[in-house]
């Protein structure tokens, strides 16, 4: 049974698209990681199907290898089918969010002071609503794009997708035929930058490129015993100081094009110098406020531990060790990361790979970029589009394995004082309302002319 969640019609996509990400909010589609625990996504995917098919839409809805896993499809004939496919994607399921820790109720979807408020409002529910409300708006009014759109609503984006877009791609690679090109999460948001001549300008950062996601579990075996006596072979002692290894170090700085493109882009507008050779390099990138977080760590690859897991007793020396590392490897560098991770935990930890999904990049060129250009530029002529690299990861590694390209552009104009980068997985996540009305201007305008 799909709640009674209600959106008022509206005579166009920037008019109702508020209503229509405080309602995708009010569905808990949290995903824990578990089978068991996740929850919402089959009731938000036909809530998704109700909105399109009201005008007009023929939709497929599929479960992506386990009961509930909800993922939702459509299509809309474009003026030339000819051409390849666009497909735009959104994620459905977000991570789960403690109540008590929040301003309001993470899945109130509440309006106020200027924002969306609650779990998913940038990642992705914002995007996902652009989507709808640009899809309705098109087929309300008979707009005919200049080529066939895939709209794919999908689940399991925050564990990686195995029960998505994995699975999918795998199983149901038909639901993409004919798609060539695709635009997600996480770009198309502004950077407000100072001039180097004084003012300011505003940067439209496209994502071009993201590291490679690699979960890794360390493991180290050693002889039991009693706590009281001396040992000198404990496994939880061997894992502590591989993971503390592992936690501190620095991998080396290597420059990736999108990287690049986006340091000189914002050299040549500030006067910032970035020296790869300088010790106070992430001194420089800092200068550019919190979105430094991001950018700093697409430099170099990152091995953070995030698990442990030994014992069951105080007195006793377990015989087993485990942790887990959450590593984010620049495209390129895998075989040197995994080099350089075997020196530093030596012979007695063994490892291996629990989740392997690769880095993706592509260039900052092409009719589709030129699109997204002029729909950015359209909406705020001063601006600026640049590329740049995420440090975490999406969906687009699984569509790129059908030879998809894959674009993070989903528009938004931020206030120069919000911190956007911590709202992702963070407490009080919100979007402002003038950013989600400036995207769906954008993202109508760039769809008209993909």
């Amino acid at each position: 049974m799909v709640r009674m969640v209600t959106v008022t019609a509206a005579p166009n996509a920037e008019a109702e698209v508020v209503d229509l990400v405080s309602a995708l909010i009010r569905f808990d589609t949290s995903n824990t990681g578990e089978l068991e625990t996740t929850k919402g996504e089959a009731e938000c995917a036909r809530w998704v199907a109700e909105q399109l098919e009201e005008v007009g839409y023929t939709t497929e809805y599929v479960e992506a290898g386990a009961p509930g896993r909800g993922n939702l499809f459509a299509r809309l004939d474009g003026a030339d089918s000819s051409r390849g496919a666009l497909m735009l994607h959104g994620h459905l399921d977000v991570v789960p969010a403690e109540a008590s820790d929040w301003s309001v109720h993470p899945f109130s979807g509440a309006v106020e002071d200027g924002y969306v408020w609650g779990r998913g409002a940038v990642d992705m529910k914002d995007m996902v609503g652009m989507m709808i409300a640009v899809a309705r708006r098109f087929k309300r009014s008979g707009i005919v794009p200049p080529r066939d759109l895939v709209f794919a609503f999908v689940s399991d984006e925050e564990a990686g997708g195995k029960y998505g877009c994995k699975w999918l791609v795998d199983n149901r690679p038909d639901l993409f035929d004919g798609v060539t090109e695709a635009v997600g999460e996480v770009g198309g948001f502004s950077l407000t930058i100072p001039r180097r001549d004084g003012g300011e300008r505003t940067l439209y950062l496209i994502e071009t490129a993201e590291k490679a996601m690699m979960w890794m579990r360390l493991n180290a075996r050693g002889r039991a015993g009693h706590g009281s006596m001396v040992h000198d072979n404990n496994a939880v002692t061997a894992v502590a100081e591989a993971v503390a290894k592992l936690g501190r170090h620095q991998f080396p700085v290597v420059l990736t094009d999108a990287v690049e493109q986006f340091l000189t882009a914002v050299a040549e507008e500030t006067g910032y110098t970035f020296d790869v050779d300088s010790p106070d390099l992430e001194g420089a990138i800092a200068k550019l406020g919190p979105i430094a977080r991001i950018v700093g760590a697409t430099l170099r690859d990152t091995a953070n531990p995030t698990m442990l897991k030994a014992g069951y007793k105080a007195n006793v020396i377990p015989a087993t060790a485990e942790a887990v590392v959450d590593c984010r490897v620049l495209p390129g560098r895998l075989a040197a990361f995994e080099r350089e991770v075997d020196e530093l935990i030596g012979p007695d930890v063994t490892r291996e790979w629990i989740t392997e999904l690769p880095s993706y990049e592509t260039t900052f060129d092409g009719e589709l970029l030129d699109a997204m250009n002029n729909a950015i530029l359209t909406a705020d002529p001063d601006a600026r589009t640049v590329p740049y690299m995420l440090s975490g990861g999406t969906d687009a590694k699984h569509f790129a394995r059908l030879g998809i390209r894959c674009f993070g552009f989903a528009p938004l104009k931020l206030p120069p004082d919000l911190d956007f980068a911590a709202l992702f997985h963070g407490v009080d996540e919100r979007v402002p309302v003038d950013a989600l009305k400036f995207g769906t201007r954008v993202l109508e305008h760039f769809l008209q002319h993909c």
